[in-house]
């Protein structure tokens, strides 16, 4: 059991969450700091709060409020003790530490020209736990080859926040980087791969090296602006399968199109319910239009955990039939 992300809590912070039972643990997606406020957790029943016992309750009242030190720790661990090396980060709201886990900053603004210059009077912390699921891709993947063309196809990936995009994303990257998927007569080489990480989530760079497994074909651009990642990657590293998390700026869309046009597959990810979300979105919506995706892959949440459904490149719900010749157009992953 992988727990390593507690070492960026407060130590007495820590301490409550370690005795909350392991199960709970291994599945717990976020840690929510608020000071003078009750401390939360998130995970797959949704929110809890802790106690000073370490017990989970649903009765605010009755859970551990943070002090000042909890908050002045915190800021002292994820910036190791140089707050003031963070500017960039404190100008963009969030700090990722090592392992990809990502922690969401909220306080008081500081404006410079009507743009945030950056956060000070941090007071509210959200720990997002990053983790790698080996095999998470497996249902997607047969959906994303051409084995015809042997190669992968342009995607994008759909959901709302915390559905496992970014973990999705990872998987795939080990898998194709890899390569061995596909049928055993037409199984797949590993395929170069580039990845533009502009929030350090998908690979977890520590000193530009990832921390999670993205294959052994992999060149990952680290802590750089998406639509500026893109380019510099189509024109030194040569990938072969471009991938890049939340998408949504016309920058973005005009990157996309020139990778697209470049002979690069793309795979991205985007905020959204489904594809009639996008369409509210300019520069989503003129990828769209203009087709240039050829599989949308939307994320769920069922009663079964985390469900999916693919949609070709109009939009229409994809069919495929598996080894027993029942057709399918969407499943569960692991």
């Amino acid at each position: 059991m992988n727990l390593s992300w507690l070492e960026w809590l407060p130590e007495t912070i820590k301490s409550l969450l370690l005795q909350i039972s392991p199960d709970i643990l291994i599945q717990m997606e976020e840690v929510r700091i608020r000071e003078g406020r009750p401390l939360e957790i998130n995970g797959p029943e949704g929110h809890r709060f802790v106690t000073l016992q370490g017990t989970l309750t649903l009765d605010a009242k009755t859970a551990y409020f943070p002090k000042r030190d909890d908050s002045r720790r915190m800021l002292d661990l994820i910036s190791n003790h140089s707050l003031y090396t963070m500017e960039e980060e404190l100008r963009k709201g969030f700090v990722t530490v090592p392992g990809g886990h990502r922690v969401g900053l909220a306080g008081r603004t500081v404006l410079s020209g009507g743009h945030v210059e950056l956060i000070r009077d941090i007071s509210g912390f959200n720990m997002r736990i990053a983790r790698e699921i080996r095999g998470v891709a497996d249902p997607i993947l047969p959906y994303l080859i051409d084995l015809r063309a042997r190669r992968i196809r342009h995607t994008l990936i759909l959901s709302p926040p915390q559905h496992g995009k970014t973990t999705l994303m990872r998987d795939l990257a080990r898998q194709i980087s890899s390569g061995g998927y596909g049928q055993s007569e037409m199984s797949l080489q590993g395929i170069k791969v580039g990845i533009v990480d502009e929030r350090s989530e998908i690979a977890g760079s520590l000193r530009g090296v990832p921390s999670f497994d993205v294959g052994p074909r992999t060149d990952v651009m680290d802590a750089c602006p998406k639509a500026e990642g893109m380019m510099m990657m189509i024109r030194s590293m040569s990938p072969e399968v471009l991938m890049v998390d939340e998408i949504g700026r016309m920058e973005d869309a005009n990157a996309v199109t020139e990778g697209l046009h470049a002979g690069i597959t793309v795979i991205a990810t985007a905020h959204g319910a489904g594809t009639d979300e996008l369409k509210q979105r300019p520069a989503l919506a003129l990828l769209l239009e203009n087709q240039m995706f050829e599989r949308y892959v939307v994320l769920n949440r069922t009663s079964q955990g985390l469900g999916f459904r693919i949609l070709d490149q109009q939009q229409r719900t994809l069919q495929l039939r598996d080894t027993q010749g029942r057709v399918q157009g969407g499943g569960s992953l692991v």
